[in-house]
């Protein structure tokens, strides 16, 4: 189960992200299979390379801040294929 602090600081990056990348779409946020203690936000990703580099970059940035102020380990990945609808 995932902790409510996780959950409200993964829809927080979300949001900062949707707000540089309005394309952007959230398939889910889930528990590492390997760790429990690291949330995976799943997006669909911009088919243009360039803006999906730039997302990234963000994401990185946004999930570093959230570990150094809050203590919690938040990645940013593609969501699978089947995933996205």
């Amino acid at each position: 189960m995932i902790d409510t602090k996780y959950m409200e600081l993964g829809q927080r990056l979300f949001k900062q992200l949707k707000e540089q990348f309005p394309e952007l779409k959230m398939v889910d946020m889930t528990e590492s299979v390997e760790d429990r203690d690291h949330l995976w936000v799943n997006i669909v990703m911009p088919d243009d390379e360039e803006r999906e580099i730039s997302v990234r970059e963000l994401a990185s940035e946004l999930s570093m801040d959230i570990l150094l102020e809050h203590g919690y380990h938040i990645t940013v990945s593609t969501a699978a294929n089947e995933e996205r609808g």
